[in-house]
């Protein structure tokens, strides 16, 4: 259940596949990897927000860059798709449906190669998705987000603004997401454990 710390409603959210979204929700990860989107200051990641909703997106899902067991689920659209589809997934070019939200309670900045091979078994993404990142602008370094994620006790639908779209990781959503009722995806003792395992793998880049 929420603390008292963490407040009843929020608007910064942080875009992600709905894949991803959906595997935090349900505790099957607790890590994101992340460089800077096209439209990023700069064209680096930086982390906004510590608290976010989760945001989900469609357009840009790639199954090839995902594990089989998360592959088969994706529902892939094309941009001419994205905009028409209303049948499958409930009326996609006009609204979005929000169920989760999460703090992020860790974040590392890896260079090492073999440090982010070594984070497989801890995320979505096959051996492809992690080539691809590390070759797309590789002076820059790989951002690993850990998240405590929170199922929202009913999908809260909202209107999808042009302003949400790019290639961005962070908007100021137009309404106030009321999370009052949430509930952890994973007992804090397991999440506790996830984070040990995957700092100890990180070690070295922690202490850098």
């Amino acid at each position: 259940m929420l603390t008292t710390s963490t407040p009843n409603t929020l608007s910064h959210a942080f875009k992600e596949w709905a894949v991803a979204v959906k595997a935090l929700e349900i505790g099957k990860t607790i890590m994101l990897l992340r460089k800077g989107g096209i439209h990023e200051v700069d064209g680096r990641f930086t982390v906004a927000h510590e608290k976010v909703v989760l945001y989900p997106t469609y357009e840009h899902q790639k199954p090839s860059l995902l594990k089989s067991e998360y592959a088969d689920g994706v529902c892939q659209l094309s941009s001419v798709e994205y905009q028409e589809i209303d049948k499958n997934i409930k009326n996609i070019k006009n609204m979005s449906q929000i169920s989760s939200w999460a703090e992020i309670t860790d974040i590392f900045v890896v260079h090492d190669e073999l440090k982010v091979k070594a984070l497989l078994k801890f995320h979505i993404w096959n051996e492809h998705f992690i080539s691809d990142r590390l070759k797309w602008k590789p002076r820059q370094p790989l951002y690993i987000l850990l998240l405590r994620a929170y199922k929202l006790p009913k999908i809260q639908e909202i209107p999808n603004f042009p302003e949400y779209n790019g290639c961005k990781s962070w908007i100021d959503l137009t309404q106030e997401i009321d999370l009052r009722g949430s509930e952890l995806a994973l007992p804090q003792t397991t999440y506790n454990q996830k984070v040990t395992e995957i700092r100890a793998v990180l070690s070295e880049s922690i202490n850098q």
